[in-house]
């Protein structure tokens, strides 16, 4: 399933723009035009990524990127604004924890490879994730079989780190000695 990226911004001319620079990248658009919207489609929806117009009414980008950051956590966070001040980049990057702060006029690789950036971030936390709970499950069943035949997870190895089968476990070595 291709990656969502939903993009938001109250200018339905800026997001078709922004639609066709995306047309030939390898993920699903979307589009909303409001964060109100936004967090609608979010709450539907796999979202990937989240590119948001920094200046819209009623909810602005860095409100609509903090909204996300606690409900949707996973979802990658890409700012674009047209009004870039050190204090709208440091709020956003404080309150919305945004991957990325973009100015218009963005260049179409700018956009692009952040967003292709934000995307692999976004496949490779789900990737971690996918692990993290792959091993929580072995060790649990790795716990299970020790109680069950103790000793059974115990490896004997010898002088050069080969494997003995059928020996039993050895006592360790005192420290120093």
């Amino acid at each position: 399933m291709k990656p969502l990226v939903l993009l938001v911004d109250d200018d339905p001319f800026l997001t078709d723009a922004l639609k066709r620079r995306l047309r030939k990248e390898p993920y699903t658009i979307m589009e909303a035009h409001s964060g109100e919207e936004a967090l609608k489609v979010l709450s539907e929806r796999e979202v990937a990524v989240v590119v948001s117009d920094e200046n819209m009414p009623g909810m602005n980008g860095t409100e609509l990127m903090a909204r996300i950051r606690i409900e949707h956590p996973r979802v990658m966070r890409i700012i674009l604004t047209g009004n870039a001040s050190l204090e709208n980049a440091l709020k956003a990057i404080n309150e919305g924890q945004i991957y990325r702060f973009l100015v218009k006029p963005v260049r179409k690789v700018e956009i692009m490879v952040a967003i292709r950036l934000a995307v692999e971030q976004y496949k490779l936390r789900e990737e971690n994730e996918r692990l993290t709970r792959l091993v929580k499950k072995q060790q649990r069943l790795l716990d299970r079989l020790e109680r069950e035949a103790p000793g059974i997870t115990s490896v004997v190895r010898d002088e050069d780190g080969a494997i003995l089968i059928d020996e039993p476990p050895r006592e360790p070595k005192p420290a120093g000695g």
